[in-house]
């Protein structure tokens, strides 16, 4: 019987207790703080990231067509790569 009670009592709201003035306070705001700094940086580096590849992407599609071209007129001149040793 008094686990029961305990029980009840336990979920009886107590009557000072008022939800609309309840705020998590500094510790909840330097939480948030750091959660969305830290979400702001992982941003950043993702969209660094994305840029260096795709920078990337052009030059090697760049160079490909330079010895696309290179190799496609014979009378071009050799470059110091294609000279044998």
């Amino acid at each position: 019987m008094t686990s029961l009670l305990t029980v009840v009592l336990a979920a009886t709201p107590d009557p000072d207790f008022d939800p609309n003035t309840v705020t998590p306070g500094v510790v909840g705001f330097l939480v948030f703080f750091l959660i969305a700094s830290a979400t702001l940086l992982l941003c950043l580096d993702v969209v660094r990231r994305i840029r260096r590849t795709t920078y990337r992407a052009e030059i090697k599609a760049r160079l490909d067509a330079e010895v696309a071209a290179r190799d496609a007129d014979p009378s071009a001149p050799p470059t110091p790569s294609d000279k044998p040793e």
